[in-house]
């Protein structure tokens, strides 16, 4: 929480920063010495700062788990009534337990939270009369901040100096537009953030134009601060997620249910009341997959490292399963499928013929525009350069992706000119009269003239050039400010033509893709005909086509049916671009959006995973899940795979939980039926769970078979609910097979039946691991050494523990050597009926699943 909170709401009004500042830290900002004690004063430049709990009480806070609270209190019930050895071996087991996850999920996290950071957003100060780039959070009152186009606001501060600078504020105010904001005082009674012209405030984007703030709060001071708990957004919940909750609330009503009748059998058979309870407890343990939170931390945190080592950094842990389920991407065009290289190649006029003019035209309205730079601004300039020193900047009407295009207004020699850039199709629109660069005559633009330059910018598109039409006006000397008006009646001097080579790597990458089934749609601004001319170029079939002035005149409903059907979607603006994001979503499919300029912002929020890349702007990288270091395709593919990795290991404790553990946790609740004794001591329960919980730790660095990564794969309850049904009573089978034995083949009383089922119990819960984990033949499938070294382990361990020195607090006896052999003899039978039952479940699933897609 920040410190020196003040109430002055309105302290733009008198236009005094926090910090104060005169013209020389105006120019040299803050010295770094100054910077670290505000620092120090005022905290942290974070609204949501949560004050970090010292580690004991982090570690104290996981045993609010309401079972073990219960566990707890049965163990002190214990005690009170003489039983030391329970309480001791309780307190011991739970306090293992939850120290165990403590550090897993630690340890997933910091990793998590080292990853997230390196791609934090940056700001740029300027310290000790230097420019500088420092993170966002160590900003500070009496700081000297540049912004520019694309920018995210880093604090609340007053404008010093700006140059045609918009910026959207809809977070605070909800203003649709941007507003335009200048340095100055204002009226004394402007305080609303609305009438704030000299401000700009925490978490709005700058989208046009340059400036420079002096910074007046930070963190919870910020207007943005004041309301934080109304303004954040919380990303919806993923697929994953709502999976998972709902394999809880499955878990949880089982649980119940058996516990409930565990507790009334033994009720009316009169059994001790307190031994029943403490079984029906730890029968309750060993149902609840209490490391599934450590499990799903780990398994993603390790996905986030290795994407990392692929150059993919995670910022919401959660997004890489949605990645792994993601089926269709959605992604632009430059930078994706072309080198984003672009190059300037033609300066033509209406006729095709080169022209110097356009290029001088274009060089100027680059040259002068402060708002939003593209990189055919940059392409223009690189080319060649041109003497403007003689020209003068009036005013500027900056780009918008409404209008797409931007307007300078410039004065030479006593001529006042309005030069005009932008989509070649709307300039076209907006002009009257058309120059012929031969006869230096300006023509009408008349029915058969714009025949002529439409084939023109038609014949450039089909040969790959993307196209920016040039065109200007003259307007008299007083003419002081250009508004969007001004542009009409123009004149139309040409165009300028730009070539992206297309990446040789994205062909590939896409068949990748494909092959993995993920489709990719292509979500672009620009002509069709370039689109598909760069398609044609890396081998891509267009399965069809929508432009954005189709899409304006579609409702949402057609726009779903149309959407499914077609990959090129072009001439779209962000608008247009949100609405496929979320038509396609309407459709059942898992979207990704991969894109980096201020106008993806709301793809990349409207999307399942959005995806942008390192040198994208703030806007785009706040609104990302994760952040591409290169904008390949092929590190995307990588990054598909990953997701599906962690899902899979995922799915395999999930799928452990439901089938043998169930089963043995079910066969416990009907022996208390049949038996004259509990059929296991709850301290023999929970030393099993805790055993099976350790043999299950290693699973998230299991490899995966090809097969769990070759398609998008969901959470599907139907199928861990199937499965529980065919596995779960083999289980049960073997577990009443193995009373049968111990109570008639070997005579067993009530410590050698706990023992014996103890071991049988756990050596086919742990083992059994090597079949689930794979959909085909585990001695095909490699296992990873840790987890065969853990599970074999765990087992031996078990086998072990009636003739250890532990054996007398556990109330084990050793068994006789024909009780090993006839175990042996059971888990080789049981893991092969599973083996079996499992390939006839996956052979009935593929077959269902194929037939009800059919019927759709």
């Amino acid at each position: 929480m920040s410190k020196g909170r003040h109430d002055d709401s309105a302290w733009w009004v008198n236009a005094v920063a926090d910090g104060g500042a005169d013209k020389t830290t105006e120019a040299t900002g803050l010295t770094s010495v100054e910077a670290r004690a505000r620092l120090a004063e005022f905290g942290p430049n974070l609204f949501d700062v949560r004050q970090q709990q010292p580690l004991f009480l982090q570690f104290l806070s996981r045993f609010r788990n309401p079972l073990v609270i219960l566990l707890l209190v049965a163990s002190a019930i214990s005690a009170f009534t003489g039983e030391v050895a329970n309480f001791t071996i309780i307190s011991a087991i739970v306090l293992f337990s939850v120290t165990l996850d403590f550090i897993q999920e630690r340890r997933a996290g910091k990793a998590a939270e080292r990853l997230r950071q390196s791609v934090s957003v940056r700001a740029k100060l300027i310290r000790d009369g230097k420019e500088i780039e420092a993170p966002v959070a160590d900003v500070v009152p009496g700081d000297v901040a540049l912004l520019s186009a694309g920018d995210m606001i880093p604090a609340d501060g007053l404008v010093l100096e700006a140059r045609d600078l918009f910026v959207k504020q809809a977070l605070l105010t909800g203003e649709p537009y941007p507003v335009e904001k200048r340095p100055g005082p204002l009226a004394a009674d402007a305080t609303e953030i609305q009438d704030a012209a000299n401000a700009v405030f925490m978490g709005t984007s700058v989208i046009s134009g340059s400036a420079k703030m002096l910074v007046a709060k930070t963190g919870a001071d910020t207007a943005i601060g004041a309301v934080a708990e109304r303004v954040r957004r919380q990303p919806p919940p993923s697929a994953f997620e709502i999976g998972t909750h709902r394999f809880g609330l499955l878990i949880m009503r089982l649980t119940i249910l058996l516990v409930l009748f565990v507790l009334l059998v033994n009720a009316l058979l009169h059994k001790p009341w307190l031994e029943s309870f403490l079984f029906a407890v730890a029968l309750a343990v060993g149902l609840t997959p209490e490391l599934l939170p450590m499990v799903v931390s780990v398994t993603l945190s390790r996905g986030a490292l290795h994407m990392a080592k692929r150059r993919v950094i995670v910022k919401r842990l959660s997004a890489i399963q949605n990645l792994g389920s993601m089926d269709v991407l959605c992604t632009d065009k430059t930078g994706t499928l072309t080198e984003a290289k672009i190059r300037l190649e033609r300066h033509v006029d209406a006729a095709g013929r080169p022209s110097d003019r356009v290029l001088e035209l274009a060089y100027l309205n680059s040259f002068f525009e402060t708002g939003l730079k593209s990189p055919l601004d940059d392409a223009i300039l690189d080319h060649q350069n041109i003497d403007v020193h003689e020209w003068k900047k009036i005013d500027e009407v900056p780009f918008d992706f409404e209008r797409r295009r931007v307007s300078v207004l410039v004065e030479k020699d006593g001529e006042r000119l309005l030069v005009v850039k932008g989509a070649a199709e709307e300039i076209i629109a907006l002009c009257n009269l058309y120059q012929e660069s031969q006869s230096g005559a300006q023509r009408a633009l008349d029915p058969s003239a714009l025949a002529q330059i439409g084939a023109q910018r038609i014949a450039l598109e089909k040969d790959g050039f993307r196209l920016l039409g040039i065109a200007w006006r003259r307007v008299p000397l007083d003419h002081r400010h250009a508004v969007v008006g001004d542009e009409a009646e123009l004149v139309f001097e040409g165009f300028a033509g730009f070539l992206d080579p297309p990446k040789a790597s994205a062909g590939p990458a896409l068949a990748a893709l494909a092959a993995s089934g993920v489709r990719v749609k292509i979500v672009t601004g620009d002509s069709e005909l370039v689109t598909q001319h760069v398609c044609a170029s890396l081998n891509i079939a267009v399965e069809g086509v929508l432009t954005g002035k189709e899409i304006g005149e579609m409702d949402d409903l057609a726009l779903r049916v149309r959407a499914e059907q077609t990959n090129l979607f072009c001439r779209v603006n962000p608008s247009q671009k949100d609405r496929i994001i979320l038509a396609l979503k309407a459709r059942d499919h898992v979207v990704g959006y991969l894109g980096d300029g201020i106008n993806d912002a709301p793809s990349l929020h409207s999307a399942d995973v959005g995806l942008s890349v390192d040198s994208a702007v703030d806007v785009a990288k706040e609104a990302a899940d994760m952040i591409l270091l290169d904008q390949d395709l092929h590190v995307l593919h990588d990054g598909v795979l990953e997701g599906r990795r962690t899902f899979a290991n995922v799915m395999k404790y999930i799928m452990m939980g439901t089938s043998s553990n169930f089963g043995n946790m079910f066969s416990m609740a009907a022996a208390s039926l049949l038996l004259p004794f509990l059929p296991m001591l709850p301290t023999q329960i929970l030393l099993n769970n805790i055993l099976y919980d350790l043999s299950e730790v290693p699973i998230p660095l299991d490899d995966v078979d090809v097969e769990d990564v070759r398609r998008p794969q969901v959470l599907d309850m139907s199928f861990i609910r199937n499965f529980m049904l065919v596995i779960g009573p083999i289980s049960s089978a073997f577990d009443f097979l193995t009373f049968y034995v111990l109570l008639f083949v070997l005579n067993a009383d009530e410590n050698l039946f706990h023992t014996g089922w103890f071991v049988e119990s756990l050596s086919t819960q742990v083992l059994v691991i090597f079949i689930i984990r794979t959909r085909g033949n585990p001695f095909r499938s490699r296992a990873n050494p840790v987890l065969v070294a853990t599970s074999c382990a765990i087992a031996v361990i078990g086998a072990s523990l009636p003739f250890s020195p532990l054996a007398a607090y556990f109330g084990f006896e050793p068994p006789p050597g024909e009780f090993y052999v006839i175990l042996a003899a059971m888990v080789v039978a049981y893991l092969a009926i599973v083996q079996i039952a499992k390939m006839g479940f996956y052979r009935w699933f593929k077959r269902s699943r194929a037939q009800s897609r059919a019927n759709v």
